[in-house]
């Protein structure tokens, strides 16, 4: 991929789902069939639905048989991609993340719908996502170490997201300090200054990326709710600082780019006047020289010095002595 921000395309075929029912006081996780899970559900019980919506009408149905989300919610989860945001409704929370995946020359986005409920965790993306498949890996040890209410599992796919953040600025900042070296050393040309927009566009976007996610951070780590544990935000309200400290590094990340390119476009300039002072100089010598030729080369029938037995030494030595005037004049000057 080129050094730009896209969407991964959402694959084709049957949607697969990823179910898990919890009992938090037996310390139990259980991955089972997706009606075994819908049946927790509505028996009181607590269920992480993870669902990949690679075919929209049977995603539709799915979701709609949980009898939980709103149908403009679902709209937004299947058909929409917006950036990282959420929203709060009666019997649960909505959010939209994206995350990012590190690519040769650039990143792409994974866009992933959470539901945080009373009694469903529910998680919905297009394709297939990185971030997500760690969660699945990672989590059943902080469900048996600390987790108390399900809202855990909403700070392990923001650890996890956090973590994707982190590894693309890592990459921005490694890219940043190449350019840097190479716009420094005065040998850039013309492929060099477009991976340097190129840079400066992902970096742009890349901000636009983790901007909000830091404003959801802050909400969800100081609003109250039901659905969100007080541990659970005092977390949270640590990634917030965490994001926060990932944007001033792209800001930073950014600044040293543009100094690089103004330094870069000073050396140019400093370089153009080193050659623009040589050829003064030669232009201020052969001035002088130019107008003796002149005068010299005139056809004019009575010209004196043609009669001379050393006329033309002489021409020589006035050109010398021209000369070293010049250039002792110039010296003088510093301008040698």
């Amino acid at each position: 991929m080129s050094d730009t921000l896209a969407f991964r395309p959402a694959p084709t075929g049957a949607c697969q789902v990823y179910a898990v029912c919890f009992d938090f006081e037996a310390k139990v996780d259980e991955v089972v069939p997706l009606a075994e899970a819908v049946s927790s559900i509505k028996g009181g019980g607590f269920a992480w639905i993870d669902l990949l919506a690679s075919d929209l009408s049977e995603a539709r149905t799915i979701l709609s048989s949980l009898d939980l989300l709103d149908p403009e919610v679902i709209d937004d989860m299947l058909q929409r991609e917006p950036s990282t945001q959420h929203g709060r409704y009666e019997r649960y929370l909505h959010g939209v993340v994206s995350a990012c995946v590190v690519t040769e020359g650039g990143f792409e986005l994974e866009r992933v719908d959470w539901v945080v409920s009373e009694n469903v965790y529910l998680t919905v993306h297009r394709t297939e996502v990185g971030f997500l498949s760690r969660v699945k890996r990672q989590y059943h040890a902080d469900f048996i170490r600390f987790a108390k209410t399900p809202s855990f599992l909403l700070y392990e796919i923001w650890d996890q997201l956090l973590e994707s953040y982190l590894q693309v600025q890592k990459v921005m900042e490694q890219r940043v300090e190449a350019l840097a070296d190479l716009l420094s050393s005065g040998d850039a040309n013309d492929e060099v200054f477009a991976r340097t927009a190129a840079l400066g566009a992902d970096l742009l976007h890349f901000r636009k990326i983790v901007l909000p996610a830091r404003a959801v951070l802050a909400d969800l780590s100081t609003r109250r709710s039901h659905l969100l544990s007080e541990a659970t935000q005092a977390f949270l309200a640590n990634m917030a600082g965490t994001v926060e400290h990932v944007l001033q590094d792209v800001i930073v990340d950014r600044d040293i780019l543009s100094e690089a390119l103004n330094l870069n476009m000073s050396l140019i300039g400093h370089r153009t006047n080193q050659v623009m002072r040589r050829l003064t100089v030669v232009s201020l010598l052969f001035l002088p020289l130019s107008f003796l030729a002149g005068i010299y080369g005139m056809n004019f029938r009575l010209l004196p010095e043609l009669d001379w037995k050393y006329g033309y030494l002489y021409f020589w030595g006035m050109a010398v002595a021209t000369v070293g005037g010049v250039l002792f004049l110039l010296k003088k000057g510093r301008m040698l």
